[in-house]
């Protein structure tokens, strides 16, 4: 973890402009192919979701800019960030987890599976289930529907600045299988320059499929 020298940063001006605004954040929904991996997934008895959201994580940490955070008025960038997400429940709820990022899929997915227990055997919002600080990434998963936008609730602070990942129900066209994703970030902390980072990269780790 650092701390950016925010008066000799390259992002400075970006950063103080957008940070004025009420609505700082800034996205884009889109798709990628997960043909490989989901063929991989079934091929060796994993949960889909699990292999996915390990292979989104991998992409975050790749990209820095999705790394950096508004911490008590200072710019802050993580060394490694985890993996928060909505979990669903039987009865219709869902619950957040937190789960530690690990580039190894069977140690990422023990955890994951262990947070996915914990909600399914309690109830709410798990609000204060362990950690949720700043240093991870909010994803959502939409497994009914596919979809072409998304809106989120937000809070209107400007500090706020833990990117919003959202997946949903796949597409098939001409054979092959599309993930929509929707990605949200702080336009002080990055641009769509790094969005588009993170989806090259997440891409590429859907395709190399061991």
């Amino acid at each position: 973890m650092k701390i950016v020298d925010i008066d000799n940063w390259n992002r400075k001006e970006h950063f103080e402009f957008f940070s004025t605004m009420a609505s700082p954040y800034f996205g884009f929904t889109t798709e990628v192919d997960c043909t490989k991996a989901y063929d991989t997934a079934k091929k060796k008895g994993y949960s889909f979701f699990a292999y996915y959201f390990h292979k989104s994580m991998v992409a975050v940490n790749r990209v820095e800019e999705l790394k950096l955070r508004i911490v008590d008025g200072q710019v802050i960038q993580f060394d490694t960030v985890h993996a928060g997400s909505t979990i669903g429940r039987p009865d219709g709820t869902f619950g957040f987890s937190f789960t530690p990022f690990s580039e190894d899929f069977e140690t990422f997915n023990s955890a994951l599976q262990e947070e996915i227990k914990g909600v399914h055997e309690t109830t709410g919002l798990r609000l204060s289930n362990g950690r949720l600080g700043k240093d991870h990434v909010r994803h959502t998963t939409i497994p009914w529907n596919s979809f072409s936008a998304i809106l989120h609730p937000t809070d209107f602070n400007t500090a706020e600045s833990v990117p919003k990942i959202s997946f949903g129900r796949f597409n098939i066209r001409e054979g092959r299988k599309y993930l929509p994703v929707s990605i949200e970030a702080h336009h002080g902390l990055a641009d769509g320059i790094h969005i588009a980072r993170y989806l090259e990269e997440f891409q590429k780790e859907l395709e190399h499929c061991l």
